[in-house]
This record gives structure tokens, C-alpha cells and sequence, in this order.
């Protein structure tokens, strides 16, 4: 009687889980384009990917790669792309798995990223690049097989996650439950909770329609499926940034907000000294200082791209 009470409550539960699931499904609308602009598609092993461009295309190229959380998306640079189009012919692609860009329901990895990096990048001749935290690790790592003009990394890191947990991964991937985990991890108090407590010093500058956005962003088919390897480990560049960073054959910046907490300043600093580059910290600001203050990061970009 105990055990069929016992898997009688587990089928209610998992089909509670289930019409849960299927209620935010139905609430969340396709997502459009988080940047002006043009919207191209770039044909990438099998994958349709997205990227927002804009600018004259007889201007210096200047490649955005945003970061890896659970609602990325290219609309991290959605305050200072308008503004670099007037200079420069400006890219910015929604990452494989993330924003307007195909979901399919692989095991992502460190290396897929890397290698898209590698190739998305070199469709254009010499471009400047700007990478935002775990996708400025890929960007270096891949700097063998490129050629920059110039370089500017946002709180860059080897790891967004743990170490590499197998069991998480794969219980995010899982149909019910792990729809129903990840809708947890993508719902509105938990996008308010991670912005306040890494992506931003100041909550007034991050607005709800954004909030709304990156909830929409989450709770579209297949969201789940690249973030379960993000949270789990399995998208943390395996080698040491700040010796990659000294072989890069172009100026880099970095571009760091003194409260960031994820990537403490400390690491900025230990960084520009091992790369012998320049850093440049943003008060007030945490991972998003090209968010909280797009005046100064515009002047950041402009000056290492040198114009």
C-alpha cells in the first residue's frame, strides 16, 4: 500500500511538472531580434545562426561576441551597437543555442564554441573583435587561427560553471523534470536574483522589459539544452588564460567593472600583468560595465579600435 501510494504521488507530481511545463511554453511568444539593424544568417555546421549587422560595409569590421548564462543572448550589446554602427560595419550573432539562433538539443561544448569563435570571426578580414566573459576565453583561445586588428575582452574567464558534473548536465536535459529545473533557473525572480547579484552594480539600469526579454529568451524550444552543459561545467575553457592572452598578436584591452564579483578585479589586474595589456575598470560596475555605462565603454572600443 506505501510503495502504490509512493508511485501514485510520483506520476501525480511528474504530470503536475508536466502541465507546469507546458503552461510556460504556451506563455512564451517567438523571440524577435534584440538588435536593430539587419538580421543575417550565418550557416554553421548544421546550425542557423542569427547575428544582428549593421553599419557601412566598407567600414572596419567590429565582431561583438556576447556572453554564456542561462537568457544570453546579443542583446548584451543592445546599449552601445546603434552607436558603433556610426563607425564601424558592426557584427553581433547570437551564440549556437542561445537567442535568435538554432537550439538544437546537443551536449554542448568548450570546443563547439571554440570552433564557431574561430570560424564566425574569420568570415571577416581583420576585424576587431569585442568578447564578453566565458566567450573571451574561446576568442583567445582560437587567436592562432586569426588575425585582429585589435581585441577588447568584457570580465573575461576560463570558467562559467563548477567543475564537470555529469549528473547535472544530464538531469537539465531530461524531459520533465529537467524542463521543469531549468524553467525554475530561467523564471523571472531567479533572472532578477542573478542580474542584482553579478551582472549588475546598479538594478536601475538593467529595465523590465529587458528582464522580460531575457525571460522570453529563456523559455524558448530547447532553451535548456546549452545552458545544462553551461551549469554544469562542461562549457569551462580547459588552459590557462593569462599565458594564451600573452600570445595573442594584437592589442588587447580589458575592459573590467571594479565590483564584479565572479571575476574580481584582482583577476583583471593579475591578467594585464601576465599579458602585459591594458586594463581599463569601469566604477560602479559589475560583469555588464557596456550595460551600466555605455558612454566610457564606447570610448573603450573606440580607442583600442583606434577610431
Amino acid at each position: 500500500m506505501k510503495l502504490r501510494s509512493v508511485v501514485g504521488a510520483a506520476i501525480a507530481g511528474t504530470g503536475a511538472i508536466a502541465l507546469a511545463n507546458a503552461a510556460i511554453r504556451n506563455r512564451a511568444p517567438p523571440l524577435e531580434p534584440a538588435l536593430s539593424g539587419s538580421q543575417r544568417t550565418f550557416e554553421w555546421n548544421g546550425f542557423d545562426v542569427q547575428y544582428a549587422e549593421a553599419g557601412d560595409p566598407e567600414a572596419p569590421d567590429l565582431v561583438l561576441l556576447h556572453g554564456i548564462n542561462a537568457a544570453g543572448s546579443n542583446g548584451e550589446f543592445r546599449e552601445i551597437f546603434d552607436d558603433l554602427s556610426e563607425d564601424y560595419h558592426v557584427v553581433a550573432p547570437d551564440l549556437p543555442g542561445f537567442g535568435t539562433s538554432e537550439r538544437p538539443p546537443l551536449r554542448y561544448s568548450a570546443t563547439l564554441y571554440r570552433e564557431f569563435v574561430r570560424d564566425f570571426v574569420a568570415e571577416f578580414d581583420t576585424p576587431a573583435v569585442v568578447a564578453s566573459s566565458l566567450t573571451g576565453a574561446y576568442l583567445v583561445d582560437a587567436a592562432d587561427d586569426l588575425d585582429f586588428a585589435s581585441v577588447v575582452l568584457i570580465c573575461p574567464t576560463e570558467r562559467g560553471g563548477p567543475d564537470r558534473n555529469l549528473l547535472a548536465r544530464e538531469l537539465l536535459r531530461s524531459p520533465v523534470l529537467g524542463e521543469g529545473l531549468f524553467n525554475l533557473l530561467g523564471s523571472k525572480p531567479s533572472i532578477r536574483y542573478f542580474n542584482a547579484d553579478h551582472g549588475y552594480y546598479d538594478m536601475g539600469k538593467v529595465s523590465e522589459e529587458w528582464m522580460d526579454y531575457e525571460w522570453r529568451t529563456a523559455h524558448q524550444p530547447n532553451a535548456r539544452y546549452a545552458p545544462a552543459s553551461f551549469v554544469s561545467g562542461f562549457l569551462n575553457a580547459e588552459f590557462d588564460l593569462g599565458e594564451a592572452l600573452a600570445d595573442v598578436d594584437a592589442p588587447v584591452t580589458l575592459l573590467w567593472g571594479r565590483e564584479a564579483e565572479i571575476t574580481p578585479l584582482k583577476r583583471g589586474r593579475d591578467l594585464a600583468a601576465a599579458a602585459d595589456c591594458r586594463l581599463v575598470v569601469v566604477d560602479d560596475a559589475k560583469l555588464l560595465p557596456h550595460v551600466e555605462f555605455p558612454a566610457a565603454s564606447l570610448d573603450v572600443v573606440r580607442d583600442a579600435v583606434g577610431q
